[in-house]
């Protein structure tokens, strides 16, 4: 065993772990910080595909912006044992048999990506190219230009509609003035 295995198994252990403690925990603030620690495990396994850009973008929205916000919304509800739901049977076997489904979907993705292993034959130096922002930015700009201009000008609208639904109504007599 090389150290890069090493390294993804150690990483991999920390990943399981810390996902079993957001589950697991009855705090809902340690379960955030769990789940932030996830996501900078997950940052480790992008730098080790050398995709640096998904590991950067993983850590500033989600292990950042996501996760700050979910702790404020946190703090602010002001959990406490008197305001806690009652357990409903109902609910955990959904959730028994949504995880069920969810462990049989990623067998079968397993099964299928060493399926896939077995025929497949790539250059090295192809596959150490791939995740680098350059090689990103060239297939975004060249390949997939059309579905970019796309998504931006959905982006753009839903941005406007987020400002006009947030911009309080004017009373009839009062005139806007920009």
């Amino acid at each position: 065993m090389d150290i890069q295995q090493l390294v993804f198994w150690t990483i991999s252990l920390i990943m399981i772990g810390c996902a079993i403690g957001v589950i697991m925990s009855r705090n809902p603030i340690k379960s955030v910080l769990f789940l932030i620690m996830t996501f900078f495990t997950i940052s480790a396994h992008y730098v080790m595909m050398n995709a640096q850009f998904l590991a950067i973008v993983n850590i500033i929205v989600y292990a950042g912006a996501i996760m700050v916000l979910f702790l404020f919304v946190i703090m602010l509800m002001n959990l406490n044992a008197d305001t806690e739901p009652q357990k409903n049977t109902l609910v955990q076997f959904a959730g028994v048999i949504s995880g069920g489904v969810l462990l049989l979907v990623f067998i079968a993705a397993l099964k299928s990506s060493f399926a896939g292993i077995e025929n497949q034959n790539i250059n090295l130096q192809q596959a150490s190219d791939i995740g680098l922002i350059k090689n990103l930015g060239q297939m975004l700009f060249t390949k997939y230009v059309f579905p970019f201009e796309i998504a931006c000008v959905l982006f753009l609208s839903a941005m406007v509609g987020a400002v006009v639904l947030g911009k309080k109504e004017k009373e009839l007599g009062q005139t806007s003035e920009l």
